[in-house]
């Protein structure tokens, strides 16, 4: 498939061939969300944490004798049904990740960008090089383009300017290629590729 390339400022810079295999594909909502899933799950923190009843600092001591009071039997304070006593079954310090296939990993990513691609939310620039590092500029180009929520990708080495300025505009992401990844291509309405970037995607999927 071919696609039209443009520049920042939105003019015409020729065309792009794009490989079907990577940008042709009929997007599956099962793989999609088993690759969000594992994302999502992965960046997850684990570090919540509850103390049971052998972390708390109360008194281990027997309550009260066990028998001749006409009350229930208890023993420890630290027992969960006791203001101040150990949470039964709480939340432990560990990890959610969770194992994933790396060719289904690789088949969501190139389903992610089949399912822009076909969705027309798909941009290709020239290059992403701004002279400089001014949001106000860029502002303006991303006008020109008609974004206003989009997931920028460039190369391997990401221009410092258009990093500078592109970092307080919201909801737009800046990544170089190696970053790329389904969530935040998912989560972002438009997917703009620089054509180094495009190029790198077809040589890592070659």
């Amino acid at each position: 498939m071919e696609l039209n390339v443009t520049t920042l400022e939105g003019k015409d810079a020729g065309k792009v061939a794009l490989s079907d295999e990577i940008f042709g594909l009929d997007p599956r909502q099962d793989i999609l969300a088993r690759v969000v899933r594992w994302q999502l799950a992965k960046k997850q923190q684990g570090t919540h944490k509850t103390k049971n009843r052998s972390e708390v600092s109360r008194t281990g001591a027997k309550m009260y004798k066990q028998k001749g009071t006409g009350r229930a039997r208890h023993h420890s304070a630290r027992a969960p049904q006791f203001r101040g006593g150990g949470k039964a079954h709480g939340p432990v310090v560990r990890s959610h990740a969770h194992d994933l296939p790396k060719k289904v990993r690789a088949l969501g990513l190139r389903l992610a960008l089949s399912a822009k691609a076909k969705a027309e939310e798909l941009i290709i620039v020239d290059q992403l090089i701004a002279s400089d590092a001014k949001t106000k500029a860029l502002l303006g180009n991303f006008a020109s383009l008609g974004l206003t929520n989009a997931l920028v990708i460039g190369g391997a080495e990401l221009d410092g300017n258009f990093k500078l300025a592109a970092q307080n505009i919201p909801n737009v992401d800046v990544l170089p290629v190696q970053g790329i990844n389904v969530y935040d291509i998912l989560r972002r309405g438009k997917l703009v590729l620089s054509k180094a970037a495009v190029e790198a995607l077809e040589e890592r999927f070659k």
